[in-house]
């Protein structure tokens, strides 16, 4: 899993919280080729338990279109950080 997330955005892993017990077995990542493909689209910030906006690690989300658009804060953290470099300079692709 975590070289899963360092391959979309490198230093992330060391950013955030280690993943709960839990969210590990809830968890599967999965490879496999690919011949068609869908995706779930999301708009708006996800939602967690209140303790997570109290956090060191930044919440938000990266806007794709082609390109990375501005981060924008989530406005329920309850710490003002700054977007962290990685993710304000985010470019693809990032070779593991």
């Amino acid at each position: 899993m975590r070289d899963f997330v360092e391959a979309v955005i490198r230093g992330r892993w060391a950013q955030v919280r280690p993943p709960t017990e839990n969210e590990i077995r809830a968890t599967m990542v999965l490879a496999v080729p690919l011949v068609e493909a869908s995706a779930k689209v999301r708009t708006g910030f996800a939602v967690d338990d209140q303790k997570e906006y109290q956090g060191a690690a930044w919440c938000g989300v990266l806007p794709m279109k082609w390109t990375p658009q501005a981060p924008l804060d989530d406005p329920r953290s309850q710490k003002k950080i700054s977007v962290p470099e990685n993710i304000a300079n985010y470019s693809r692709p990032q070779i593991i």
